[in-house]
């Protein structure tokens, strides 16, 4: 591209600025579960498309953890080739109308976009979004060619992000791939995590089914750990390798006062409840769950807007976010806290809570304490310390804690010689997934902790990529 053409795209993209999303109206949206934006229409992606200039050094392929061609799918949107652009990026991505809608592009691909210097950066992930919601609305899903198998088998424990890419990677280079999932549906956090209204479920099994068409075979209530170990899957059934892309799913509470009451969630919990058993379409689904009328969030993250925005669904009067920092420290994506703002929720900062109050077992109230900002932690965020004489209480009827989730230990502590770390995550090479244990490789928030999906995808992407260039030369 000459310079001139360059110049002429760049102001094409100031004058015509970002394309916004249509959404529900938040009073609306508020007491329902449909997905909250709804989509681009074919022009309004074209014209955001066509904002790309066409780097000769494309930084946002960098910023994302896959890989994804951006300009490439980019220019096929442009263009008007819509299949054309989901395949595109299917190339390295096979759950594009998932990260098209849950990853924080913001922070990743869009960050390094050039555009964004002086003016919006392209909106990159409601493009994906949109190529892959066209492909998939219009029937025009194409399996790639599917090569021979080689005769090795490899075996997947974890349905969610990182297994799932595990298994399509080593699928289209000829492996015999079983999925192994505790669950009864296959998706992972995609399924049990994020609420319909802001991933629906209908698009996440679809995205698996077309894993499935390409080969992977998923198995449905198996508990790795329980059922059969590593050891065994190695030894008894044959399998040349193994991923384990488990999670981190396990509850972290407070260890305060009364966290035994009646009311009181894991935010794992409440969601699990609400998204994968359905406890919202109640009575088609007799899933149990407290709909309280005023509700408590505890945490700032991703996880703490989904589920005060559940509880808004669900009928709650009042919604407040109680969080021990500031604002500027909330580590939710900027898009969630503003949703949320916008259909109501109340954001009780620089907050802590001290205990639970109860009426007959029944969590009636949380007694706090204010914080203020001191010094900067391990994290690199201002560490909040109490105020003294501070303490306040809120009346509640139902607490969800979303503080963050451990590795569950069922699958770890019955496999010898995998390493783990202090907070019980398993150690793998960074860049391979390799573990301690011959033959076995880990990945997703197993490893890191909660994080996001397309960091998990990476992981599953290189530890692919690493398994096949160690089973070729065995």
């Amino acid at each position: 591209m000459g310079t001139n053409d360059l110049d002429s795209r760049q102001d094409n993209a100031q004058k015509t600025g970002r394309i916004p999303m249509p959404e529900q109206p938040p009073k609306i949206r508020a007491r329902n579960f449909l997905e909250v934006p709804l989509g681009y229409t074919p022009d309004m992606a074209r014209q955001e498309a066509s904002r790309c200039i066409g780097c000769r050094k494309p930084l946002c392929v960098t910023g994302c953890p896959v890989n994804v061609n951006i300009p490439a799918f980019l220019k096929l949107i442009a263009d008007g080739n819509f299949a054309a652009a989901a395949r595109k990026i299917k190339e390295t991505n096979a759950l594009p109308a998932v990260c098209g809608r849950v990853c924080p592009q913001e922070s990743q691909c869009e960050s390094k976009c050039i555009l964004g210097k002086k003016f919006a950066p392209v909106a990159i992930g409601r493009c994906e979004r949109f190529a892959a919601d066209f492909e998939r609305a219009n029937h025009l899903i194409e399996i790639p060619p599917i090569p021979p198998q080689n005769g090795k088998k490899i075996a997947v424990i974890g349905a969610g992000p990182s297994g799932i890419t595990v298994a399509g990677d080593l699928t289209l280079l000829g492996y015999e791939v079983t999925v192994f999932e505790a669950f009864h549906k296959p998706g992972g956090v995609l399924m049990y995590g994020i609420p319909e209204f802001r991933l629906p479920k209908d698009i996440v099994e679809q995205e698996i089914d077309y894993i499935r068409q390409i080969g992977v075979k998923i198995e449905l209530n198996q508990v790795v750990g329980r059922i059969v170990t590593i050891d065994e899957l190695l030894t008894k059934n044959g399998f040349d390798a193994v991923f384990i892309g488990v999670g981190a799913g396990l509850p972290m509470f407070l260890e305060i006062p009364g966290e035994d009451f009646n009311g009181i969630y894991s935010a794992n919990e409440y969601l699990t409840r609400s998204n994968l058993m359905k406890a919202y379409k109640f009575p088609d689904y007799d899933t149990p769950v407290v709909r309280g009328k005023n509700v408590c969030v505890i945490g700032g993250g991703n996880v703490a807007m989904d589920a005060a925005r559940t509880a808004l669904r669900l009928g709650a009067e009042s919604v407040k976010i109680v969080y021990r920092r500031s604002r500027n420290e909330l580590p939710a994506r900027a898009e969630e806290i503003h949703h949320a703002e916008e259909e109501g929720v109340e954001f009780q900062l620089l907050t802590n809570p001290k205990a639970y109050l109860d009426h007959q077992s029944q969590v009636r109230a949380m007694r706090c304490v204010r914080m203020t900002l001191g010094e900067p932690d391990a994290s690199g965020r201002r560490r909040p310390v109490e105020v003294p004489d501070s303490e306040f209480e809120i009346e509640t009827d139902c607490v969800i804690v979303a503080a963050g989730a451990l590795a569950n230990p069922l699958l770890t502590k019955n496999t010898p010689q995998l390493e783990l770390n202090k907070w019980g995550y398993i150690v793998a090479d960074e860049t391979t997934g390799r573990t301690g244990k011959p033959r076995v490789w880990a990945g997703g928030d197993i490893v890191t902790g909660s994080a996001t999906v397309i960091l998990a995808m990476g992981a599953g992407r290189a530890a692919a990529k690493d398994i096949h260039e160690f089973l070729e030369k065995v």
